[in-house]
C-alpha cells in the first residue's frame, strides 16, 4: 500500500508539473515494477503491455473514429450544421447560442472530440453571435458547454479508452451515452434561454428564416445524418462491432469529404493530424497499462475495497467521495490523464461495490465534462479563449457558471438514477 501511496503522488505531481501523461505515467509504473521486483521483471511486463496495447484488434478503433471526425471538420459539415440549427431557431432571442448547443451536438455525434468541437464551433459560431451583438460572455460560454458534447453523445473517444482500460463494451457504452447526451442538450439550452431572460440585452433577436432556407439549409446535413445512423444503427442493432463501426464510418466520412469537393492538400493536413493524434493516445495508453499493472502488484486496489467494505460506508457515500475526489482533480489535471490515473484504484472499488461499468464509465465521462469546463484548468476555457484572445479569461468564466451549475445537477441526476443512463443498452442488447 505505502509503493501505491508514493507511486500515486509521484505520477499526480510529474503530470501537475506537465510532464506529458505517458511518460509520467510509464515511468511510474515501470520504475515501480523495478523497487518492489527487479529490472528483469520491469522490462518484460513494459515489453508486453507495448505489444498488447499496439497489436490488440479493438484498439483500432481509435484511428478509425479520429479519422472519422477529421474528415467530417475538414468536409466543412459543422458550418452546415450550424446554419441549419440557426435557420430553424436563429431567429429566437438567444436563438443563435441555441443554434450552435444544437450544431455542437449533432457536430459531435460525428467527431468524438471536445476540442475539435470547440475550436471548430469557435471558429463559426463566436464570430456569427458578434455580429448580431451578443454579449461576449455568453458567445463564448455557450461554445465551451457546447463542445463537452463531444465526448459524450458517441462515438466518443473517451469512452473507447474507458472501455478498453476495463473491458467494458463500447457497444454499451455509447448506448448510454445518448440519453444523458440528450439531456445536456436540453439542459445547455436551458442555460443559454435562463441568461436570456437574466440579461435580455446578451442575446438580441435574429432575422427570420423562410421556409425556403429551412429546407435549403436542412437539405445540406442529410450525408452526416446517413452517416451518423449507420455507424451507431449498426452497433446498436448488432450488425457490426464498434471496430467494424470505426471502419466503416471513416470510410464513410472519406466519401463524404470527396462529395465536397475537399481540396487535395487538405487530406496531408487531416492523415498527419490523425496520426499525430492516435500516437499519442496509445502512448497514453501503454504508460496507464504500465501504471495500473504496478497498481495490481502493489495490491492498492483490493486494500482499499477492504477497507471500505469495513469502514461501513453506504455504497453511495462511497460514490459521491469518489465523484468529489474526480471533480476535484478534474480542477487541476487533464481530463484523460484524470482518469487513467485513477481507474486502477476506483474502478475495482466500484465493481465492489455492485454497480455497473457502463453507468460508472458515463459518470466519469459526464465528471470529465464538467471539468472541461471548470475553473482554473477548464481546457475548454482556454481553447475557446485561443480561438477568441480578445475575450478576456475572467468574461468566459463567468457566463460558464450557469453551465457548470446545470452540469452538476446532471451528474446527481444520473448517479440518484441510474436507469437514465442503463435503460437504452439494457433495451437493445438485453
Amino acid at each position: 500500500m505505502f509503493a501505491a501511496i508514493i507511486g500515486f503522488i509521484v505520477a499526480f505531481l510529474l503530470i501537475f508539473a506537465r510532464v506529458p501523461v505517458a511518460m509520467a505515467l510509464g515511468l511510474v509504473g515501470f520504475m515501480g515494477y523495478v523497487w518492489l521486483l527487479d529490472w528483469s521483471p520491469a522490462i518484460t511486463m513494459l515489453t508486453l503491455t507495448t505489444s498488447s496495447n499496439t497489436l490488440n484488434y479493438n484498439l483500432a478503433v481509435i484511428p478509425l473514429f479520429i479519422l472519422m471526425g477529421n474528415l467530417i471538420a475538414g468536409a466543412g459539415v459543422s458550418m452546415d450544421l450550424y446554419r441549419a440549427a440557426q435557420a430553424f431557431i436563429g431567429r429566437r432571442r438567444g436563438g443563435l447560442a441555441l443554434a450552435t448547443i444544437v450544431s455542437s451536438g449533432g457536430f459531435a455525434a460525428v467527431c468524438g472530440s471536445s476540442v475539435a468541437t470547440a475550436v471548430t464551433m469557435g471558429r463559426i459560431a463566436i464570430p456569427s453571435m458578434r455580429q448580431y451583438g451578443y454579449a461576449d460572455s455568453l458567445s463564448t460560454a455557450t461554445v465551451a458547454a457546447g463542445a463537452t458534447l463531444g465526448i459524450l453523445i458517441p462515438p466518443s473517444i473517451i469512452m473507447v479508452i474507458y472501455g478498453i482500460a476495463t473491458e467494458t463494451s463500447i457497444g454499451h457504452l455509447f448506448a448510454a451515452g445518448v440519453i444523458p447526451g440528450i439531456l445536456g442538450v436540453i439542459g445547455y439550452m436551458f442555460a443559454v434561454k435562463l441568461a436570456v431572460i437574466l440579461n435580455p440585452a446578451a442575446a438580441p433577436p435574429s432575422t427570420a428564416s423562410s421556409f425556403r432556407e429551412k429546407m435549403t439549409a436542412l437539405r445540406k446535413t442529410w450525408l452526416v445524418g446517413l452517416l451518423f445512423a449507420v455507424v451507431l444503427g449498426g452497433i446498436y442493432a448488432g450488425i457490426f462491432t464498434a471496430t467494424e463501426a470505426g471502419g466503416i464510418g471513416a470510410s464513410g466520412a472519406l466519401l463524404v469529404a470527396m462529395f465536397r469537393k475537399v481540396d487535395i492538400r487538405n487530406y496531408y493536413l487531416i492523415f498527419k493530424d490523425t496520426a499525430q493524434t492516435t500516437a499519442m493516445l496509445f502512448a497514453i495508453l501503454i504508460g496507464a497499462h504500465a501504471f495500473s499493472e504496478f497498481i495490481n502488484l502493489t495490491g492498492a486496489d483490493r486494500m482499499v475495497l477492504e477497507m471500505v467494505t469495513a469502514s461501513g460506508l453506504a455504497p453511495w457515500m462511497t460514490i459521491g467521495i469518489i465523484l468529489l475526489i474526480y471533480i476535484f482533480l478534474g480542477c487541476l489535471l487533464d481530463s484523460l490523464a484524470m482518469m487513467l490515473l485513477t481507474l486502477p484504484m476506483f474502478f475495482p472499488v466500484v465493481m465492489g461495490l455492485g454497480y455497473d461499468p457502463v453507468w460508472f464509465g458515463i459518470v466519469i465521462v459526464m465528471v470529465i465534462e464538467l471539468a472541461l469546463i471548470t475553473p482554473p484548468m477548464g481546457m475548454n476555457l482556454f481553447i475557446v479563449r485561443a480561438v477568441a484572445p480578445e475575450v478576456p479569461l475572467i468574461t468566459i468564466i463567468k457566463g460558464i457558471t450557469p453551465f457548470v451549475l446545470l452540469d452538476l445537477a446532471r451528474v446527481l441526476l444520473i448517479v440518484a438514477f441510474p436507469v437514465i443512463a442503463l435503460w437504452l443498452p439494457n433495451y437493445l442488447f438485453n
